[in-house]
């Protein structure tokens, strides 16, 4: 797997990303390339790697000439749920929760006309950010007039949680909620209305949000092609068990992505040195720096758009990193897109 490397770095740490997922794909290791001192651009493809100097993309600063969008929030309560009322706390109740979501409608959106959109989980987290870059590249025409529709998972974590139910599952159920029971809500109380072309619809997330956000364009790429991913949870989290999936996400890039035609997907995936279980071993099967480099290499070896950052010295979904590397992302998960 060839990395490129982006800034300063340990040479070392290089060689043993290289050799680790070498022998993870049973292929070998590629010449070194050149270095090279920037953040990949939205034109290349491939594995890249950054140094540890993280500061904050341009686009993450509010400008005054530039238009602003809305943000409007509303919350979802459990009981009106047909897909997720709630993790069983017996055999006949339910724990109730809230759901938070926030939509960004851009400036430049005229209402009522079908737009293109990004579904960001764990929404909450991104609300003081995506508004800012989306203002900025929109008003640019570096993006196109896109709505964000930034959830919030129903709570908690880990496995036994519903935040662990619905995003570290393999399978449609979460695409099939959004797409019964968010969108057309958003679409109704909003004045907004969504694209149907997968081209035009993408997701993205952080840790298990992230593999919710692959899974979402795996299972339904009639409806989703563009995934960005934060850290990926590509390991085993999922709960309650599933024969067609033992080991949950990990088989993404054990056995499904391999044995599978290739999607029409693109995939920007990022993780960091210093992520979740970067010092276990493979047979833990929650080794998050391992299982993003697998991810990787199958992607690669498969033939999809994808675009693959190690970020030294960063920790799980790392908020410097982000703060860096979001808006270069966001313009290569919608490149080859309409911009007007």
């Amino acid at each position: 797997m060839q990395t490129t490397k982006m800034t300063c770095g340990t040479a070392l740490m290089g060689a043993l990303l290289v050799l680790n997922l070498a022998s993870a794909t049973d292929s070998q290791p590629e010449p070194a390339p050149a270095a090279m001192s920037a953040i990949p651009s939205p034109e290349m493809e491939g594995n890249f790697t950054l140094g540890t100097n993280y500061l904050n993309a341009p686009e993450l600063t509010v400008r005054e000439d530039v238009q602003k969008g809305s943000v409007h929030a509303f919350t979802m309560e459990s009981a009106d749920s047909k897909f997720y009322p709630g993790v069983a706390k017996n055999q006949t109740n339910t724990v109730p929760y809230q759901r938070g979501v926030w939509v960004y409608v851009p400036g430049q959106y005229v209402p009522g006309t079908p737009a293109p959109f990004i579904v960001i989980q764990d929404g909450k987290g991104y609300t003081n950010r995506i508004p800012v870059i989306l203002d900025n590249l929109i008003a640019d025409h570096r993006l196109p007039v896109m709505i964000a529709v930034m959830i919030n998972s129903g709570g908690g974590d880990g496995q036994g949680s519903e935040r662990g139910l619905e995003y570290d599952t393999v399978s449609d159920k979460y695409t099939r909620f959004i797409e019964a029971e968010v969108l057309p809500k958003i679409e109704k109380d909003y004045n907004v209305k969504f694209t149907t072309d997968p081209e035009g619809r993408a997701t993205m997330g952080g840790s298990s949000g992230a593999a919710c956000a692959f899974t979402m364009a795996w299972f339904h790429p009639d409806l989703y092609r563009r995934v960005l991913s934060y850290s990926g949870t590509f390991v085993n989290q999922q709960w309650p068990t599933n024969a067609e999936s033992p080991h949950g996400a990990w088989e993404y890039h054990e056995h499904l992505i391999p044995q599978s035609d290739a999607r029409p997907l693109r995939v920007w995936l990022q993780v960091g040195e210093k992520d979740n279980g970067n010092q276990r071993d493979e047979a833990s099967l929650h080794n998050w720096v391992l299982a993003n480099q697998r991810m990787a290499a199958v992607l690669k070896a498969k033939g999809y758009h994808y675009q693959y950052v190690f970020c030294e010295g960063a920790g799980h979904v790392d908020r410097k990193a982000v703060g860096e590397t979001l808006p270069e992302a966001l313009l290569w998960l919608w490149r080859g897109y309409p911009v007007k």
